[in-house]
């Protein structure tokens, strides 16, 4: 962060740093349990649903990226080693221990929600202080909000098929 950055921004950049280091992590994280867990899948609606969270994978994998850049553009550095990332995420990381796609599904909705709530502390600690930091959090945390409710409607449609499947047996 510039000089004049620094002066105008009322912010505590050592803290603002730690919380991005928080999120790096998470989104290391998440990008490995939605790209290995679309790999392990099982069950209905899976060649649907695996292109799509690889997709996510990838965004998630953007995201990373955004917050490195925001790391080192306020003076910092990132985490360099990956042995890190689960102690500094806040948000738990799955094994997909259970291939089945509800399971993975469950997985990834639980780590999207604490994610949401990653940025949305973020945006709010940075408001009106650091834009640029405010910017980027905004900006993620409307791709977790997607990334929640693309999880939600496959959740549902599985629940249909499910009832529908019952009906039909009865």
């Amino acid at each position: 962060m510039g000089k004049k950055a620094v002066e105008i921004s009322n912010l505590d950049v050592s803290l603002m740093i730690q919380y991005l280091n928080e999120a790096l992590a998470e989104e290391w994280l998440a990008y490995y349990q939605y790209w290995v867990g679309a790999r392990l899948m099982e069950g209905p609606m899976r060649s649907e649903i695996e292109p799509e969270l690889l997709l996510h994978a990838t965004q998630e994998l953007g995201h990373a990226e955004l917050v490195v850049n925001r790391i080192i553009q306020l003076g910092g550095t990132p985490l360099l080693n990956p042995e890190q990332w689960k102690l500094f995420a806040k948000c738990d990381y799955e094994e997909p221990n259970d291939p089945y796609v509800e399971v993975i599904l469950q997985q990834n909705l639980n780590g999207e929600r604490c994610a949401i709530q990653r940025y949305q502390g973020l945006a709010a600690l940075a408001e009106s202080k650091d834009y640029a930091t405010h910017q980027m959090a905004i900006t993620i945390l409307n791709d977790e909000l997607e990334h929640e409710h693309d999880i939600e409607d496959w959740i549902t449609d599985l629940e249909r098929m499910k009832d529908d499947m019952r009906k039909m047996r009865l």
